[in-house]
């Protein structure tokens, strides 16, 4: 059941005349009261013909008409709306169980609270079978306003309540991360525009695709205005920028005048604090080593950042910030993809961006590494060859069942579903890349000998999944890629443990493929040279030694005729 908090409006009459009119589409079936405040005392303009509905407007505005008679300022923002729908599966609702499903949203609300008789005047219309509409005007007996501050949190727990009581889809609680849904005057303009989106959604979309591309919050607007989407910063009087609003062209008020949204507005990650917490982390301090053994190849990069992914899970602000990073990952992703996979993954980006908040705060700096290797997807200029890709989207796959399992871990219900959504995606995307793969591996299997000896491997290496990898349909294809690894030195027992540690495989639905992308993820890099290692180890330590060797300090000039004495001397 929900329950949909309209934004204040001041027209009662207007609001009665659509409640009680026939709809935009006639949908509206015989309209009538269900329930409404104690002394309602007037007949229901649905029932008796002699009832009007500006009769029943003056009675419900009785209160806001004495308040504004004595006070300077007036009120406007009276007229509180909320419709309430059951779900479309749930059974038929009687009028009285609509009514005490009314009462107890007004009492949640603070509309009307249980066992005060000077609360707000309000009714309940029914004109379809499955909601109602609660109309109220915020102006209690007394003169005062009703308390609504919350009101929205406190009517859907009392939603949720409700569902149990009647029997109903059970819907999951809110944490206030949610994108705010369309309003019915936004879809309209979007559909008389030809617009497949809402500008809101359409702004979220365009932001979301820019943040990757960005090293800090000017870059960001700056890319988004080059985009074509209007910006309006707000700065301080030092110019520093303090807050944004974005438009989509063509989107304009009565008036003419461009229509802007606040970055809040547009989705609660979106706030221009809670980007520059994203896009303005240092990278941490890296030896010289590593830096020369990290790839070049940005999608090889992408994948090594990947494996070390389930690592920054044990803490939870780590754990927010590696999530938020890999929707950025998703993202451009699906922006340099080839184009048979960009659909899959771009849908796979726009489900993922609501796993990728929660109500836990993320460390940001700790997912530094994962984020630059986005940026460096988005910022490449060649596309991947056919297995690095396959790589990546099998290390994405994998790191978004681990962010699935922590979201389900701490009961974050929305976003754990939104990450199993995007599983799905993300699985048709890595099938599909796959395919040729398998198929070129498979055209040159190994012999029947050379495969029974890597079966052999299999078996020692992996044993509790033998079975069903030597009977995946992939099974050639692995076998090709173990023999070309041993015949550049490696070994296969050690790469099928290593892949097999890198990623569990009883969730794997074919084992076969996951080994194939993480072996030759893996053996692309040369065996190596543990002579060469340890030697160049000793020359790092002997140097690091001799750097650090206390000397002994110069002579000064003031010891230079003393030296001549000691010489002339002998």
């Amino acid at each position: 059941m929900i329950a949909a908090i309209k934004p204040a409006g001041s027209n009662t009459r207007g609001l009665l005349a659509y409640l009680y009119g026939p709809g935009r589409h006639d949908e509206h079936l015989d309209p009538h009261i269900v329930t409404g405040f104690a002394m309602l005392g007037m007949p229901d303009p649905g029932r008796n013909p002699d009832a009007t509905l500006t009769q029943l407007a003056h009675h419900l505005d009785e209160p806001v008409h004495l308040r504004n008679s004595e006070f300077g300022k007036k009120i406007t923002d009276h007229v509180w709306h909320c419709p309430v729908r059951a779900a479309p599966e749930d059974r038929h609702l009687s009028d009285t169980e609509w009514a005490d499903i009314a009462q107890r949203i007004v009492e949640a609300a603070g509309i009307a609270p249980p066992g005060d008789d000077l609360g707000c005047r309000w009714i309940a219309v029914r004109h379809a079978d499955d909601h109602i509409h609660i109309l109220a005007t915020t102006v209690r007996e007394d003169g005062r306003r009703p308390k609504l501050h919350g009101s929205g949190i406190r009517v859907g727990d009392a939603c949720r309540q409700i569902e149990t009581d009647y029997g109903l889809r059970q819907l999951k609680k809110g944490d206030r991360t949610a994108d705010r849904r369309p309003t019915q005057a936004a879809m309209h303009k979007a559909q008389r525009l030809g617009w497949d989106q809402t500008s809101r959604d359409w702004l979220q979309d365009r932001i979301r695709a820019a943040i990757p591309h960005a090293g800090n919050a000017e870059e960001l607007l700056a890319y988004l205005e080059a985009d074509g989407i209007a910006i309006k910063p707000r700065r301080g009087p030092s110019g520093d920028l303090l807050g944004y609003a974005a438009g989509r062209l063509g989107d304009l008020n009565k008036d003419g005048k461009q229509i802007f949204h606040p970055g809040g507005k547009i989705a609660p990650d979106l706030t221009l604090p809670k980007l520059k917490a994203r896009l303005e982390t240092t990278a941490p301090e890296e030896h010289p080593t590593a830096r020369r053994q990290r790839p070049t190849n940005p999608w090889h990069q992408a994948t090594e950042a990947l494996d070390t992914f389930h690592q920054g899970m044990s803490d939870d602000t780590h754990a927010q910030a590696h999530i938020t990073a890999l929707g950025e990952l998703i993202e451009a992703t699906a922006q340099k993809a080839p184009g048979h996979s960009r659909a899959e993954l771009r849908t796979a980006a726009r489900t993922f961006a609501r796993a990728q908040r929660s109500q836990i705060r993320a460390e940001h700096q700790a997912a530094h590494t994962l984020r630059r290797a986005a940026r460096d997807i988005a910022h490449t200029a060649t596309g991947p060859d056919g297995s690095a890709f396959a790589a990546l989207l099998a290390a994405l796959v994998w790191a978004t069942i681990f962010a699935a399992r922590w979201h389900e871990a701490k009961n974050h219900t929305h976003q754990a579903e939104a990450a199993r959504q995007t599983l799905h995606h993300l699985h048709n995307a890595a099938d599909h890349a796959l395919a040729p793969v398998i198929d070129t591996l498979a055209a040159r299997q190994p012999s029947d000998q050379a495969r029974r000896t890597l079966a052999h491997d299999v078996r020692a290496a992996v044993p509790d999944h033998a079975d069903r990898i030597l009977t995946d349909p992939a099974w050639p294809a692995l076998a090709t890629v173990l023999a070309d690894a041993e015949a550049g030195g490696h070994k296969p027992h050690q790469l099928l443990k290593e892949a097999a540690a890198q990623r569990e495989l009883t969730t794997a639905r074919q084992p076969a493929r996951v080994l194939i992308t993480r072996i030759q993820h893996t053996s692309r890099n040369p065996v190596p040279n543990l002579r060469a290692e340890a030697a160049r180890l000793r020359t790092t330590l002997v140097s690091t030694h001799i750097t650090h060797q206390p000397q002994a300090p110069r002579p000064t000039n003031a010891f230079a005729p003393l030296t001549d004495q000691r010489r002339q001397r002998r």
